[in-house]
């Protein structure tokens, strides 16, 4: 039995904001599905989740294999492959941006959260950075998979805080982590067993900022057969409430799943790569760049093919030539 998902993704400007700063990416052939949220003015959000994306797919579709078998890159324990793959591809992203900041002024500061889902066999590895979430729809409730890093967050879990004194702090949207604000980035990984008919929300925090889990549960499961108008009802009722930021949303059902002996992860967190690592990251990225452009990234080998026109073809085209010119000069001489 092979994985099979239903996905369905939606990005929305909403009603207030001039620009969209997120992102989304579905990626039906990797199976690997991202919403990003980015931050900074001059359009510098949009660039970054965008170029979050961007680093993500091109990580998974074309250099999974190098990536995978790179020593350099090593996460210094053992994970599925794609968990694997997904946490340095969100590494990549982290450098893409940082890089990007720091040599456009304009840019400076920009960053983007990141969640994202990557399925394989009979699992989902789930990746966080910042304060969009993944919940799992279950049959009576909405069950959160992720914790945001922010401010209000920290301060509700180390104060046990109730729901409704963290909704009354000043500065609640501070988050404490983001791709592209520092060099170095931690990243949350989550690793759990699917089944069919598990359903998952990503979404950014226009959503989740908007309306708490217990709306988002009730618009969902009020849809729970449709997964695209799952997404389309939560980006609507975002817009409903005053669309006041833009809002992202992506639903995967998992159709089938194979069995395997992969097993379960509880959250953890992974520390920000070594400093002698980033020089090597700067390298794939140049590598990803060039995929991006489509340049070949060596010179085609000695010997090889030469864009020379073909002697032989060169040759017909004359005597095609030939032969018209011929026939136009007996045709103007008949009487």
């Amino acid at each position: 039995m092979a994985l099979s998902l239903q996905v369905a993704g939606k990005t929305d400007r909403g009603l207030v904001r001039q620009g969209n700063e997120d992102s989304l990416s579905v990626n039906k052939r990797s199976n690997v599905y991202a919403v990003c949220d980015g931050m900074g003015g001059h359009q510098a959000g949009e660039v970054a989740s965008r170029l979050a994306v961007e680093t993500i797919e091109s990580a998974f579709n074309d250099f999974s294999r190098d990536l995978m078998s790179d020593p350099g890159l090593a996460l210094g324990r053992t994970l599925p492959a794609q968990a694997e793959l997904l946490v340095k591809a969100i590494r990549l992203a982290n450098r893409a941006i940082h890089n990007a900041a720091r040599t456009d002024t304009g840019k400076a500061g920009m960053g983007t959260t990141v969640v994202a889902t990557a399925f394989e066999a009979d699992i989902v590895s789930i990746a966080h950075v910042g304060d969009s979430r993944c919940y799992k729809l279950l049959p009576d409730r909405l069950e959160p998979l992720t914790e945001d890093h922010s401010w209000v967050a920290e301060i509700q879990h180390s104060q046990k805080l109730s729901k409704e004194e963290a909704d009354n702090l000043v500065g609640k949207n501070i988050i404490t982590r983001a791709l592209g604000v520092k060099e170095l980035v931690e990243v949350d990984l989550s690793i759990l067993k699917v089944q069919p008919g598990d359903t998952f929300i990503l979404c950014s925090d226009g959503l989740c900022g908007y309306a708490d889990d217990e709306e988002i549960f009730s618009v969902a499961n009020a849809a729970r057969d449709d997964i695209q108008q799952i997404t389309g009802d939560l980006v609507q009722m975002a817009n409903d409430r005053g669309g006041m930021d833009n809002v992202t949303v992506i639903t995967i059902r998992v159709v089938e799943a194979e069995d395997s002996p992969l097993p379960d992860l509880e959250k953890i967190t992974l520390p920000g790569e070594s400093a002698n690592l980033l020089s090597h990251e700067d390298d794939w990225l140049k590598k990803l760049e060039q995929a991006k452009k489509k340049i070949p990234a060596e010179s085609p080998p000695a010997g090889g093919p030469e864009n020379k026109a073909n002697p032989l073809l060169l040759i017909g085209i004359f005597a095609v030539f030939v032969i018209i010119a011929a026939a136009i000069i007996y045709l103007t001489q008949q009487p």
